[in-house]
């Protein structure tokens, strides 16, 4: 049985996820422009970014004033409930900066440490994404009612559609494209969204088999890897290690071993 507690904290992320969606989604300017650059210059932040994740701590401070954040747009402060919301206001920015439609709202629930709800809101296709810590992933899009999702069936490595995303940072990018070059051959094929979030969320609903990158920071994952994991999809990074800045790997149960152990052969966590 979900804990009624953790279901609260649902009910608001969902509604927090929402509200940022339908910001972003209605409110994006016809000249939307590059506010800021993070890693490099061509790792952008637009001020709708900025602007959605003021409206999600707003929100969840209205309700809930005493627990801490951690944004990818600057909200960062302790709290004092055990709680600490983990958000991503607009991932896949570059996508959102370019008028693409994949790109989403994550916004993740800890307690304690340990993450217990995740919502991923995807406004241009419109699917939400939510899971509790043990009670499974689900999500409502244009399928009628509420679809329970589980990971696909098993598939030889050969024969799966894997996804992955590629760092601002260039001498990064040069090795992360050689990782891809040597993995092609072995794969059915591999895309790149641009969205951490939707990649994890497509491998809870069967449109992947796996997704693996490096670089990804704890906004881009919590909860995207909680609702793949409630799935049914392995999650981790380096073998014996959770996901993490060096690798995040999630992947269906017959995929996930051998994919590890190729990106760990060919050294997809160095820089």
């Amino acid at each position: 049985m979900t804990d009624p507690f953790h279901t609260d904290l649902l009910a608001l992320a969902r509604e927090a996820a929402r509200r940022a969606g339908e910001l972003l989604r209605d409110g994006r300017p016809a000249d939307l422009a590059v506010a800021a650059t993070k890693s490099s210059p061509i790792d952008v932040v637009t001020e709708m970014d900025i602007a959605a994740e003021k409206l999600i701590t707003g929100l969840i401070s209205e309700h809930r004033p005493d627990d801490g954040f951690l944004g990818e747009e600057g909200a960062s402060t302790e709290g004092s409930t055990g709680v600490r919301w983990v958000i991503d206001p607009l991932d896949g920015t570059v996508n959102y900066l370019y008028g693409l439609p994949t790109w989403s709202v994550s916004v993740a629930a800890e307690q304690d440490g340990e993450t217990v709800v995740g919502v991923v809101e995807i406004p241009m296709r419109g699917e939400t994404y939510h899971a509790v810590r043990g009670g499974g992933a689900r999500a409502t899009g244009a399928w009628a009612g509420e679809r329970v999702l589980a990971c696909r069936p098993p598939a030889p490595l050969d024969q799966a559609l894997v996804s992955t995303g590629f760092n601002y940072v260039t001498e990064v990018r040069d090795h992360q494209a050689d990782v891809a070059r040597r993995l092609i051959p072995l794969l059915r094929d591999i895309r790149r969204g641009g969205s951490a979030a939707v990649d994890l969320c497509d491998v809870a609903a069967g449109r992947l088999d796996g997704y693996y990158e490096r670089g990804l920071h704890p906004w881009d994952l919590a909860a995207g890897d909680l609702i793949a994991r409630e799935a049914g999809a392995l999650t981790g990074g380096r073998p014996g290690e959770p996901p993490a800045r060096d690798l995040a790997i999630a992947a269906t149960p017959a995929v996930f071993a051998p994919l590890q152990r190729l990106l760990e052969d060919f050294g997809a966590w160095h820089d």
